[in-house]
């Protein structure tokens, strides 16, 4: 955990003891909350591990939807989220839970938790990678770095060297490099990670074959009650990073590719990545013409009744892997850590 996380937790921490997160709510609570998850999955002890972020272990997700139910929250489909929103009478706090990417864990471990909570979600599937032929990048990153004792990289913006022998020397390494490509064009990203991939020995494909749903699992899934399918773009871009023709195609292919796989009308959308950086006001507008109810982002916050002109430009709060208790959990539902980011601005969709 870096000196930010350090800071995150100290802060919920905080909340919890003077009980900020309680009296908050009045100001800060929104009308319900979108949480963004990506895995699922048991802890695997590892010194290196600058993806755990985007992983939880099931008992805090069981100890999550427990507590959302005991405050006497909803926990409602997106399709009733967006409902909620355009409707004048405001009802009870909800909770609407969404999943990135279509990960196999997400069948065998939280699946079997939303179920026992009698819970509704949205799998959020980028066709790509139920076919194989898009890329997981940032897990290329990690196990290439994983394997390699060296960094080596000629980039646009200068060589990129450093030793990687250590887990706190490939912790750094990642990110640094992490960022520094991802400031720049997307292509010149996944062309040096394919340099590192192939110097480690990594496959791409069979990354992807061993974390992400085939087909004929997602086709399984998208029958189920309580399940909704949406999409997450043809191969996973950073839509900002590319013309609006590339950003077009992404988000209307991606829809007619699953509607065409699973027989069903896609309702949602979630952007790749989704940061500012990543989805903005083009793409807000791409997904509205592409008529999809909602779309959502990975800015965080709450939804307030603002939103509701606002359905293609949602916010999220992640269930963070790095902050895996009540404290973190209890904060993130209050809304506050949000009203001070934004200095009580509830929107955030330009």
């Amino acid at each position: 955990m870096n000196g930010r996380h350090k800071a995150i937790a100290a802060a919920f921490r905080i909340m919890a003891a003077t009980g900020a997160d309680r009296w908050s709510k009045s100001f800060a609570q929104g009308r319900g909350v979108i949480l963004t998850l990506h895995h699922v999955r048991p802890a695997a002890p590892r010194g290196f591990s600058p993806n755990a972020l985007l992983e939880i272990v099931p008992d805090f997700l069981d100890a999550a939807l427990g507590l959302i139910r005991a405050e006497g929250y909803d926990l409602v489909s997106l399709d009733e989220a967006a409902a909620r929103l355009q409707s004048p009478k405001r009802k009870r706090f909800f909770v609407a839970l969404t999943f990135d990417d279509g990960y196999r864990d997400t069948i065998e471990h939280a699946w079997p938790v939303l179920a026992k909570h009698g819970a509704p979600w949205t799998l959020f599937v980028t066709p790509g990678f139920a076919d194989r032929s898009a890329r997981l990048w940032w897990l290329e990153l990690e196990e290439a770095i994983r394997a390699l004792p060296r960094l080596e990289l000629a980039l646009p913006t200068g060589r990129f060297a450093v030793r990687t022998e250590t887990d706190a020397e490939k912790s750094r390494a990642f990110d640094k490099l992490y960022w520094r490509l991802r400031k720049g064009p997307e292509a010149i990203l996944l062309s040096a990670i394919s340099d590192l991939a192939q110097k480690a020995g990594i496959d791409p494909v069979t990354l992807v074959e061993r974390d992400c749903l085939p087909w004929e699992m997602v086709r399984a899934l998208s029958g189920a009650p309580g399940v909704t399918i949406g999409a997450h773009t043809l191969t996973h871009p950073m839509l900002a990073k590319h013309d609006a023709e590339t950003a077009r195609r992404e988000i209307v292919e991606s829809k007619a590719r699953l509607e065409a796989e699973l027989d069903l009308p896609i309702r949602h959308f979630a952007y790749p990545v989704g940061d500012p950086g990543s989805a903005g006001a083009r793409e807000f507008a791409l997904a509205k013409e592409a008529r999809f109810v909602s779309a959502v982002t990975t800015r965080p916050g709450h939804l307030f009744a603002e939103h509701a002109d606002h359905l293609h430009a949602l916010p999220r709060v992640s269930l963070n892997g790095l902050h895996q208790n009540e404290a973190a959990l209890r904060a993130l539902l209050s809304g506050l850590p949000f009203w001070l980011r934004g200095r009580g601005r509830r929107l955030d969709v330009e």
